[in-house]
């Protein structure tokens, strides 16, 4: 059964999750399949934002551990392939267009790390997220460690990571990991919103823009600020740009071509 189905509506490429029976547990297969989905995202013109959710009561309970045990403990990252992005933004290459996560009901460990890696993020109120990896004899190696504590705040971010216990949706988002709280059900709704929002902006600026926040979280900041005129200058002279202007002057909405 194809546990990770991908459509297209408009310009936003939706990846479902659906494996309810097995609460969406993370096998590599999903790993993969979810990497050659944001590949497309990245390679494909006509796309220009992706939203990702999961079926069932629960976003996932986690990972199917003893098929990923021999993984991590070979010392190598996450066996992300050539025609793949990483999910978990840690090993070549991340998305280059706005990914924005649904999560619902259980949202365990692989949930929050991948969570960590999208740039907005919708829970249901019933969600409750959880690092529970100390209290399986590891700790968690697909990105918590490196984004919770800039996300979260250091003293909440170990609060949880260190005792593996539970946080609610209302702490999360107080804490600023997720953005909106909507009732159950509605979370891929809102997710939807924010896509179709964004989908209906100028392409190569929202590409722009990610470039720009994501070099001024690795980079100092005056490379920061040198490279962001510097990726500017062929997003000024873009037909899209040339569009803003006239339909700024002209007194109407947009119509944006990601040229």
């Amino acid at each position: 059964m194809e546990h990770v189905k991908v459509s297209q509506e408009g310009h936003v490429l939706v990846i479902y999750i659906d494996r309810a029976e097995k609460y969406n547990a993370l096998s590599p297969a999903i790993y993969h399949a979810i990497g050659k989905a944001l590949k497309r995202l990245n390679d494909d013109p006509e796309l220009r934002v992706a939203v990702l959710h999961a079926a069932g009561k629960h976003f996932t309970a986690g990972v199917e551990l003893d098929l990923w045990a021999p993984i991590f403990g070979s010392g190598s990252a996450f066996p992300v392939q050539a025609d793949e992005i990483d999910p978990m933004g840690l090993t070549g290459p991340r998305h280059t267009k706005p990914l924005i996560i649904a999560v619902q009901g259980y949202c365990f460990t692989w949930g929050v790390e991948i969570l960590l890696n999208t740039e907005i993020r919708i829970a249901a109120r019933d969600t409750q997220f959880q690092m529970l990896e100390v209290q399986r004899g590891l700790y968690p190696c697909g990105g918590a460690t490196l984004r919770l504590p800039k996300e979260a705040g250091w003293g909440n971010a170990h609060k949880v990571l260190l005792t593996g216990e539970r946080w609610s949706a209302e702490e999360a988002y107080r804490w600023g990991m997720v953005q909106e709280l909507v009732e159950p059900g509605e979370q891929f709704n809102k997710a939807m919103e924010y896509a179709q929002k964004i989908a209906d902006c100028a392409p190569l600026g929202v590409q722009g823009l990610l470039k720009s926040t994501r070099t001024a979280e690795t980079e100092d900041h005056d490379t920061a600020v040198n490279q962001m005129f510097v990726d500017l200058v062929p997003v000024m002279k873009s037909e899209d740009a040339a569009e803003g202007v006239k339909s700024f002057v002209e007194r109407r909405k947009a119509v944006f071509k990601g040229k």
